[in-house]
């Protein structure tokens, strides 16, 4: 059977001069992470590059494709930028003191059970016949909840595992074993 490796990485560093909420684009310094990222990833043979259609995902996705010009790339809604929270009945799952993080959670970030992350989860982390690398352009919290899921701990400890801008995460599949954590928040190429 055939293995899947996921590389998952947070978009370069955001330009804030618009604003925090504002999805302004790369800074220059985030294009510089994003050219770096591409550079160490050259010689992996990825199927696709799947991005989420944030301007800063997929500027990240523009610059790192320029070193991967044959690997085919699109925007995923699957790794869309996504907050994980719980609805009431599971509330108690969390501990009390990131309720009223959670609660302040806007509405267009919100995934209540993380549903939509389980999706994706199991859309990508699914072996077949041969070996495949995908490449994942995303944000902090999606990575969080694949490292979660990887390490079957519990549903709120996606929070505080943080990824740097451009850092590599890697997460691999086998058909007959759990998955695995490759490495976490890697950033020797930055």
């Amino acid at each position: 059977m055939g293995r899947t490796r996921l590389y998952l990485v947070r978009h370069g560093e955001q330009d804030i001069a618009a604003g925090v909420r504002a999805d302004g684009g790369l800074s220059p310094l985030g294009r510089e992470q994003a050219d770096r990222l591409g550079r160490r990833l050259r010689g992996v043979p990825f199927a696709a590059i799947h991005h989420s259609r944030s301007a800063r995902a997929t500027q990240t996705a523009d610059v790192v494709a320029t070193h991967l010009p044959q690997v085919p790339r699109h925007s995923c809604d699957l790794v869309a930028d996504r907050t994980p929270v719980p609805s009431a009945g599971q509330r108690g799952r969390y501990p009390d003191r990131w309720h009223a993080w959670l609660d302040g959670v806007p509405d267009d970030e919100r995934d209540e059970d993380a549903t939509a992350l389980q999706a994706a989860v199991a859309h990508f982390g699914v072996t077949s016949d041969v070996d495949r690398h995908e490449l994942l352009i995303t944000h902090n919290f999606v990575i969080g909840w694949f490292v979660r899921h990887t390490l079957d701990a519990p549903t709120w400890r996606w929070i505080g595992l943080n990824q740097a801008n451009c850092a590599l995460t890697i997460v691999h599949w086998d058909s007959d074993r759990p998955p695995t954590l490759v490495s976490f928040n890697d950033t020797g190429h930055l």
